[in-house]
């Protein structure tokens, strides 16, 4: 009898690598199948082999220890006395060690900011209440409590983090490092509205930075003197914090301004003074109060004109108030002689400092911020119409080249000095978006087409510009008018955008190469933000929120300051190599890289997710999301991932069509950033599509 011929399909494997990013335009049919056609909280990885990382999140800061920096112990007890409250603190007995309880279990506390040390067998309290009494712990967490008494801790540190002081958004934020101290900065209006301040964040929160006071001279000679000196006239002194020389020399007929602490023994007046040092001045008259205006909008540029370390300053302007430059201690306005002298944009260029008036530029003499004379070298130039960004592009010492930003062009700035400027356009009709320019491999800034990179042509010192995202085109059309902030992150080789309804663009740059963009939504709009690079070659983003005064950093955490980061993948239709071919798909083997705990929920539809063909049955999800296409007729299952470096996930599928549909999704506030590579399909051929 002959035996029965197997009906079994082969399988097949499809392998999907998880590249190209987030695409709204280009037919899927013409699409990788592992592009995204929605995405949120996502990125695209700059690291070898590509992949999706969840996002890192963000948390409040002040100076005071980091939500993320926190960590737990466990007080285990033979059995609850008496059964305490979350947010009390927990005392030995007999160690006088003490905790705050931030989670209870059967027979454990969970505490955080432990100080001493608890033993085993003695007494613990709350005041006078008896808890209990501590023993051996033996407590084994799995991976998923761990995370969650983790995220338990952090959120107790976020509790004593306070918001800048002050009324409205956080118009600035600074992080700048001096001769190696590392400081962090924020600006924001008076709570009356009436003024502008600046907070410098420490150990205790938020401080204020003292607003000094100006006196003008007329004339100086003798000697320069230096800060720190004593201004002295008759019995009335004060410190120099900052020697602003704005014509002439000190050693002949300068004038300038003075930045004094406030006098002692009275006010200055018209007449000479002396300075400790042997220098000599003529005041014009009465020291006058540095105050701020409000409404400013603050951008920053950090140069070296000294050449020491102890020289780093940064130099900003807020469209409001005169330009000035900061150390950390000493807040100098410059005078630029400008009639209306509120700069809008700042940059440090060849040992010039650069502010931009409507549409001219002007810069300072070589090396002097607060000398703004031709007879120092100063000069403007005029660019046509409205200047919105600088950038500084890369070049070398004999040809620095400045990019500048209109609200239709582009321009490159080539030499040293006003001797040799030349400013070159472009033509191309391409303008820039204000506060949208930074500088990663190249020059980025959004225009009305979209995201535009500045790339150096084959004949050096010449540049091309193209622009990034038209296929995000509906996307940009609606989102750029909304902008409020830009800003680099270097170590993830990414340009971002936030707008002014939450949502943000992050785009990826690897050696050149643009690898795609993806879209962020934060429950916090930012307003404005700032990175830069610190002594030990690491890197500190921050942000200033539109809303309730909060300074975040960013890129850190497993939270939204607290909130769950909802994430969501939704990629292209995936016809596996066979377009017009039914296939049965059996199970989806997902790698995923990271070191923590993770959890996902993976979902897909097939074939088109047509009504003509039986779809699985869908499990009941709250996404919690909105804009993802057809959430609802997904298929979901929940998976769990022990956070091995490098593992896979298998996933069952269930169901026949031409493609396949995949959606993965996270939710939580206690997850870390995790990276999912790749995407493995076994699945059988059946018939053509009829």
């Amino acid at each position: 009898m002959p035996m029965p011929v197997s009906r079994r399909q082969p399988v097949d494997y499809d392998t999907v690598k998880l590249v190209g990013g987030w695409d709204q335009l280009t037919p899927s049919l013409s699409l990788g199948p592992g592009a995204l056609r929605d995405v949120t909280n996502f990125e695209v990885s700059a690291l070898p082999g590509g992949g999706y990382s969840r996002i890192a999140g963000y948390e409040r800061y002040d100076g005071r220890p980091r939500p993320s920096d926190a960590s737990y112990s466990v007080v285990q007890i033979t059995s609850f006395t008496n059964t305490p409250t979350l947010g009390q603190t927990l005392t030995g007995f007999t160690s006088a060690a003490t905790g705050v309880i931030v989670a209870l279990g059967s027979n454990y506390l969970v505490l955080t900011k432990v100080v001493g040390t608890f033993t085993t067998s003695e007494v613990v309290k709350v005041g006078a209440t008896t808890i209990g009494t501590a023993t051996v712990n033996t407590t084994v967490f799995t991976p998923l409590q761990d995370a969650q008494y983790t995220q338990a801790a952090a959120d107790n540190y976020r509790a004593d983090i306070g918001a800048v002081p002050g009324s409205g958004a956080v118009r600035g934020v600074l992080n700048l490092t001096v001769s190696g101290v590392e400081k962090v900065f924020a600006f924001r209006d008076n709570a009356g509205g009436t003024a502008g301040a600046i907070y410098e964040a420490s150990s205790s929160g938020w401080t204020a930075v003292a607003l000094l006071y100006e006196v003008s001279f007329t004339a100086g000679a003798v000697a320069t003197p230096a800060d720190g000196a004593t201004l002295t006239q008759g019995g009335v002194t004060a410190t120099v914090k900052r020697a602003c020389l704005q014509t002439g020399a000190w050693t002949g007929a300068g004038t300038g301004r003075l930045v004094i602490t406030a006098p002692s023994g009275g006010n200055f007046a018209a007449g000479a003074a002396t300075l400790t040092g042997g220098a000599t001045c003529t005041l014009v008259g009465i020291q006058t109060a540095i105050t701020i205006s409000p409404g400013g909008r603050y951008a920053f540029a950090t140069g070296n004109l000294g050449g020491s370390a102890e020289s780093v300053r940064a130099y900003g302007c807020d469209g409001v108030n005169r330009g000035f430059e900061f150390d950390g201690v000493t807040y100098a306005p410059i005078t630029t002689g400008t009639t209306t002298d509120t700069p809008t944009h700042v940059a440090v260029h060849a040992k010039h400092v650069f502010f931009a008036f409507r549409s001219s530029m002007i810069h300072s003499g070589l090396g002097t911020p607060f000398n703004w004379s031709t007879a120092a070298g100063a000069s403007e130039i005029a660019v046509g119409n409205n200047l919105t960004n600088f950038i500084v592009q890369p070049g070398t010492t004999s040809s620095p080249a400045l990019g500048v930003t209109t609200v239709d062009n582009y321009y490159t700035l080539y030499g040293t000095g006003s001797a040799s400027w030349v400013l070159v356009g472009l033509n191309t009709g391409t303008g820039g978006i204000t506060r949208t320019s930074q500088l990663l491999n190249q020059g980025y800034w959004l225009d009305d087409p979209g995201v535009i990179n500045l790339r150096t042509s084959q004949n050096f010192g010449n540049f091309q510009t193209s622009s990034l995202t038209q296929h995000l085109s509906t996307f940009m059309t609606n989102q750029r008018s909304l902008v409020n902030t830009s800003i680099v992150n270097r170590g993830r080789s990414q340009y971002r955008l936030y707008f002014s309804d939450g949502q943000g663009l992050y785009m990826t740059v690897a050696n050149g190469k643009f690898l795609g963009a993806t879209k962020v939504s934060f429950p916090n709009t930012l307003y404005c933000a700032h990175s830069s690079d610190r002594s030990d070659y690491t890197e500190r983003l921050f942000a200033g929120a539109a809303t309730g005064g909060y300074v975040y950093e960013l890129d850190r955490g497993s939270s939204f300051d607290g909130s769950a980061i909802d994430a969501s993948l939704v990629f292209n239709w995936n016809f596996s190599r066979s377009p017009r071919t039914i296939k049965r798909y059996r199970k989806l083997s997902l790698e995923m890289q990271g070191n923590f705990y993770a959890s996902i929920n993976v979902g897909y539809a097939l074939g088109y997710n047509t009504t003509e063909r039986l779809q699985a049955s869908t499990t009941a999800y709250d996404s919690g999301f909105s804009g993802v296409p057809h959430w609802d007729s997904f298929v979901w299952d929940a998976f769990t991932w022990d956070g091995q470096t490098l593992s896979p996930t298998e996933i069952q599928l269930r169901g026949s069509g031409e493609n396949i549909q995949l959606t993965i999704s996270s939710g939580t506030n206690y997850i870390q950033p995790f990276t999912i590579n790749s995407a493995i399909y076994n699945l059988s051929g059946r018939r053509g599509v009829r």
